[in-house]
């Protein structure tokens, strides 16, 4: 770096405006890739960056931020895919804290919620980035635009084809509240090993995800329909559960459900709902996943 870019007061001022955009910062990046380890690398190397950048010239230092994010984020999420194709079994988002964290959510919760970013990950990199930065931060078309390289009338194109492919996908989501008590209902019938009782919870085509990347006890393949749903999760009441307790947490702006043993989380499980039922139902019980919900049990 140049001599007027090391001075104590300069980095000062630098890091000051960093710090006010590294939550919407990191709301961008864990938004596009659904990865809190590599959206905390992301808003890392944009600090370098920004540390050896001409920043005199720069006259919305927020806008830049936000620019040097995106387009990294869109890189690393092509290469992300490259590297999902050799994980065990299903790859789910990994959880955020939002109860502790609610600025991830402040501005807007579009896009955190575990079904919204499944369906993301269907996107191109271009369309998700477009789709996250309209949706969640209501950027203006001409801002996207500049983003992502692409002409104001693309931009459109692109967030309008996001939300047509979301659409197309999506059902009426009920409220947290009802969304809690269809989980705590799941949770009592599930330890009970009642399968009679889970299919009446369950949507006609529900689908259980497990992420364990390979841990004992994750199932490998998702589990659809009501009836087989319903018979897998009872086949484990008796030996899933023991030695467990469960506290509830706020995970991706939605209640989720923490498996503590010894002390330790050792599976979070949350769900999609609809008026019509659970539609899916969210295991995660890689390790490495579970870091960001361990404190929150209760």
């Amino acid at each position: 770096m140049s001599g007027e870019m090391t001075s104590g007061d300069d980095l000062d001022d630098a890091l000051g405006v960093f710090d006010e955009q590294r939550r919407r910062l990191f709301g961008i990046a864990y938004r596009m890739l659904g990865s809190v380890a590599d959206a905390e690398d992301i808003v890392q190397e944009t600090w370098i960056r920004w540390q050896s950048t001409e920043r005199s010239g720069i006259r919305e230092p927020g806008a830049f931020l936000a620019t040097i994010t995106t387009r990294l984020s869109i890189t690393v999420l092509q290469s992300a895919r490259v590297r999902r194709e050799t994980y065990v079994g299903p790859w789910l988002p990994e959880p955020v804290n939002t109860e502790d964290d609610p600025a991830l959510g402040a501005e807007r919760a579009e896009a955190l919620q575990f079904a919204v970013l499944l369906m993301l990950e269907k996107l191109t990199p271009t369309e998700r980035a477009a789709y996250v930065l309209r949706e969640a931060f209501d950027y203006p078309y001409p801002r996207i635009a500049e983003v992502i390289s692409v002409s104001v009338v693309s931009a459109r194109q692109l967030v309008s084809r996001a939300r047509a492919h979301l659409t197309s996908e999506r059902r009426i989501a009920v409220e947290s509240s009802a969304q809690r008590t269809l989980l705590a209902a799941f949770l009592v019938a599930a330890q009970e090993g009642d399968a009679a009782q889970l299919e009446k919870l369950f949507a006609d085509e529900v689908v259980s995800y497990t992420d364990g990347n390979g841990v004992a006890l994750a199932a490998r393949i998702p589990v659809s329909g009501r009836g087989r749903v319903a018979k897998f999760v009872a086949a484990f009441a008796h030996h899933f559960w023991v030695g467990k307790s469960i506290g509830w947490v706020r995970v991706n702006d939605q209640p989720a459900a923490t498996l503590v043993e010894n002390g330790i989380v050792t599976t979070m499980v949350t769900v999609t709902t609809s008026d019509d039922g659970i539609r899916q139902l969210l295991w995660v019980m890689s390790p490495e996943k579970l870091r960001h919900v361990s404190a929150a049990h209760a």
